[in-house]
């Protein structure tokens, strides 16, 4: 029996649950097939500690849930109407085979492109689920049939592969190895050919030298060596770091917007408040009277110092010849007679 699904997350899941006297049957860990109506799907790449290895990232929206076996009252599968399931974000993982595959088609070719047949149908997806089957009235009316409210683990982040899933996606993928441009910008460097003209003339001009034809090359002949790829790879290596840069931001973004992460609740609650209290708090000034106290000191200080060194250069201090003939002139003014008496002299 088919019938539709309800998110745990329901209003109607949590008041079953309090409910007593209802006749429930709780199922945890139940495996499930997902549909999933994909919306896109996009190449990505893991950060450098693990060379940049490609995966897919797959978006979509929840249509069905089919588990492994039967549940309670036979129900065999939920449905969910179109905008009425759950957003689906799952990661393909590519295979060591796999990559072998993608690059013999041109992945390091800029015409490389996600294929479209992939996108705008259903897709199904293993998963594990948590159910609770709520069952009919005892009486038997009309309608009246067991509800099923769903909680699927991980549906933001599913791991699927080619063994999990049974998918070869790198089947999918167009060769473009012969009709785009090397990323890698591997050819001959313009530079050496210029300065080998004088042992290469070539035959051909530039358009025919980009025909697929067998050449024969001419014995002792000498053959053109291949540029260094180093320069085209940095500069891949450069545009991978920011896209995933980019997708690290976004991902930031998206947490930060989604209710119940803790990045909503730090950027709702606390990022919020600091900012608005921010706005409030006025700047910080020193006082005004302590500030021109200051300066008034310092005003005081530099004045008293100049007076003294105007003092030093008006009145300079006497030498010490200078000194002996002020010590002397006292002195001679003193007058002893024979007698031994003290007179002042006139």
């Amino acid at each position: 029996m088919r019938t539709a699904g309800l998110t745990m997350n329901d209003v109607w899941a949590h008041r079953v649950l309090r409910e007593r006297g209802v006749e429930t049957y709780r199922l945890e860990g139940v495996t499930a097939e997902l549909g999933v109506m994909v919306e896109s799907l996009h190449v990505k790449h893991r950060g450098k500690e693990e060379n940049y290895r490609p995966y897919l990232h797959m978006t979509g929206e929840l249509r069905s849930v089919t588990p492994a076996k039967a549940l309670p009252f036979g129900i065999s599968q939920l449905t969910y109407s179109p905008g009425q399931g759950e957003k689906v974000d799952a990661f393909y993982e590519f295979d060591d085979q796999q990559l072998v595959v993608l690059a013999s088609k041109g992945y390091f070719t800029s015409g490389f492109t996600v294929p479209e047949q992939v996108t705008g149908i259903e897709w199904e997806l293993p998963a594990t689920a948590d159910m609770l089957v709520l069952a009919p009235s005892g009486v038997q009316t009309e309608g009246d049939v067991p509800v099923v409210f769903t909680q699927i683990h991980d549906i933001g982040g599913l791991e699927i592969d080619l063994e999990s899933s049974g998918y070869d996606l790198a089947g999918y993928f167009a060769d473009h190895s012969k009709d785009g441009v090397p990323r890698a910008e591997a050819v001959v460097d313009a530079r050496g050919l210029k300065a080998r003209s004088d042992a290469i003339n070539s035959l051909f001009t530039e358009d025919e030298l980009g025909l697929d034809t067998e050449v024969k090359q001419v014995i002792g002949a000498p053959v053109p060596e291949a540029a260094p790829v180093a320069d085209g790879m940095s500069a891949r290596l450069h545009q991978i770091e920011a896209e995933i840069a980019a997708e690290r931001e976004q991902y930031q973004t998206e947490r930060a917007s989604t209710e119940g992460t803790t990045e909503n609740l730090y950027r709702e609650r606390v990022a919020a408040a600091l900012q608005t209290a921010e706005e409030q708090e006025e700047p910080f000034a020193p006082p005004v009277p302590a500030r021109e106290a200051q300066r008034d000191l310092n005003l005081d200080l530099l004045e008293l110092e100049e007076q003294e060194s105007r003092r030093h250069e008006v009145n300079p201090a006497p030498s010490l010849d200078e000194r002996k003939r002020q010590v002397a002139r006292p002195a001679a003014d003193l007058d002893f007679g024979e007698d031994g008496e003290q007179s002042l002299g006139s």
